[in-house]
C-alpha cells in the first residue's frame, strides 16, 4: 500500500483544550477515506492540519512520505472543498474553475482545455457562463469540486461538502463523488457526521470521538464488527445488553441477567468473568411466535412501527431489558404478532458482538 497521507502521533492543543490526542494512521493512495464523528470530535481540525490551515502541537504529517509540516497551504499539493463552496460570485462557472490554474501560471490555452475537461467531468458544459447565484445547490457543489480538482492535486480534502444540500440531492451527490474519485484517481479525505454518508461512499472510515480515533476499517468492518460501545452505538442502530463472559474455549459465550446464554464475537479473547455489553443490530434479530433452534430470547411484544419496506418491533425481554427488532415486510400482516403477545427473538449466528466496558 502506497501511503498518500501519514499522520504520526498528532496532537493539537487550543490553550488548555486538547482537540486531538496522539492520532496516528495512514491513508492509502487513491483511497476514499472518511473521518466520521459527532460535532467537536476533532475531524475538521485534523483536515485543516493536513491542508496547512492549522499547525500540529506535536507529531508529524507526511504526504507521500515527505514531511509537510513546514509547508504553507499554497505549497502543499492538496486542495480543499469547503462546506459553503466559497465560489467567486462575480465570476461565471468557467472563470471559477480556471481561476486557480491562472494563479498557478498555466498558459491560457492549457487553462481553457482543462476547464472544458472539468466541465465535462462534472456534467456542467451547458452552464459554463452562468454565475453561481443562477445555479442550484447541487450545481454549485459540482463547480466547487471541479475547481478543486482542476490543478490535479494529489489529495482532495472535503469538509462536509454535502451538508447544505437537501436529502435527495445529497443522495445523488454521494454516487457523483464516488464516480469522480474513481475517474480521477485522486485521494479523497472526506469529513462528515453522517453515518449513512460515510458507509455509502468510503473505502475506509476512521470513527472519531473526543479527539481520538476509536476504530478504522471498511464500512462493513465498522458496522458489523465494532470494537467498542461508542462505535457500535454511533454507527447505525444497535441493541446494547449487559452481559458477562461465561466461557471462551470453544467460542465466546456470554450470560445475560436471568441466565440466558448467547454466543458472541469479540475483539481479542475477553477472559471469563469479563463484564461488558452485547451489541446486536436490530436486523440481526428475527421475531417468532414459537421457539426455534440456536440462540434466542423470550419476551413480550410491546409495540411496533410500520416503516413501509420493514417494521420495527419493540420487545420487552424476560430478563428485564428491551430490544428493537427490524424485519422486512414479507409475511402477510395477519401472521404478525400483536402488542401483548409472547414472542421469541432469534439471533442470527455470528452477529452478536461482546464489547468490554
Amino acid at each position: 500500500m502506497t501511503s498518500a497521507v501519514g499522520l504520526h502521533q498528532i496532537t493539537k492543543q487550543f490553550g488548555t483544550f486538547t482537540a486531538l490526542s496522539d492520532v496516528s494512521f495512514e491513508i492509502a493512495d487513491n483511497e476514499f477515506f472518511t473521518l466520521l464523528g459527532p460535532s467537536g470530535c476533532g475531524k475538521t481540525t485534523l483536515l485543516r492540519m493536513i491542508a496547512g490551515f492549522e499547525a500540529a502541537s506535536a507529531g508529524r504529517i507526511d504526504l507521500y512520505g515527505t514531511p509537510i509540516g513546514a509547508l504553507p497551504p499554497d505549497k502543499r499539493p492538496v486542495n480543499t472543498v469547503f462546506q459553503n463552496y466559497a465560489l467567486f460570485p462575480h465570476m461565471d462557472v468557467a472563470q471559477n474553475i480556471g481561476f486557480g490554474l491562472s494563479m498557478l501560471g498555466w498558459a491560457k490555452a492549457d487553462v481553457t482545455a482543462r476547464v472544458a475537461q472539468m466541465l465535462g467531468m462534472v456534467q456542467l458544459e451547458a452552464f459554463a457562463h452562468r454565475k453561481p447565484h443562477a445555479l442550484s445547490g447541487g450545481q454549485q457543489q459540482r463547480v466547487a469540486l471541479a475547481r478543486a480538482m482542476a490543478p490535479r492535486p494529489k489529495v482532495l480534502l472535503l469538509d462536509e461538502p454535502l451538508s447544505a444540500l437537501d436529502l435527495k440531492l445529497r443522495q445523488g451527490m454521494r454516487a457523483e463523488l464516488k464516480r469522480l474519485q474513481r475517474e480521477t484517481g485522486i485521494t479523497f479525505v472526506f469529513v462528515t457526521h453522517d453515518q449513512e454518508e460515510a458507509l455509502a461512499m468510503s473505502d475506509r472510515i476512521a470513527v472519531m470521538s473526543a479527539g481520538k480515533v476509536q476504530q478504522i476499517g471498511t464500512p462493513e468492518e465498522i458496522y458489523q464488527a465494532p470494537e467498542n460501545r461508542f462505535v457500535a452505538d454511533f454507527i447505525g442502530e444497535t441493541n446494547l445488553i449487559p452481559a458477562t463472559v461465561s466461557g471462551n474455549e470453544a467460542g465466546l459465550v456470554c450470560q445475560m441477567s436471568g441466565g440466558t446464554s448467547v454466543h458472541a464475537m469479540a475483539t481479542g479473547t475477553p477472559p471469563v468473568g469479563a463484564q461488558g455489553m452485547l451489541s446486536i443490530r436490530p436486523e440481526a434479530l428475527q421475531l417468532g411466535r414459537k421457539p426455534s433452534g440456536g440462540d434466542q430470547l423470550e419476551g413480550t411484544l410491546q409495540g411496533l412501527t410500520y416503516l413501509g419496506t420493514d417494521t420495527q418491533f419493540e420487545v420487552a425481554l424476560a430478563t428485564g431489558q428491551s430490544v428493537q427488532v427490524r424485519q422486512q415486510n414479507t409475511a402477510p400482516s395477519g401472521q404478525m404478532p400483536a402488542p401483548g403477545d409472547p414472542v421469541f427473538v432469534s439471533i442470527t449466528p455470528g452477529t452478536a458482538r461482546f464489547l468490554v466496558t
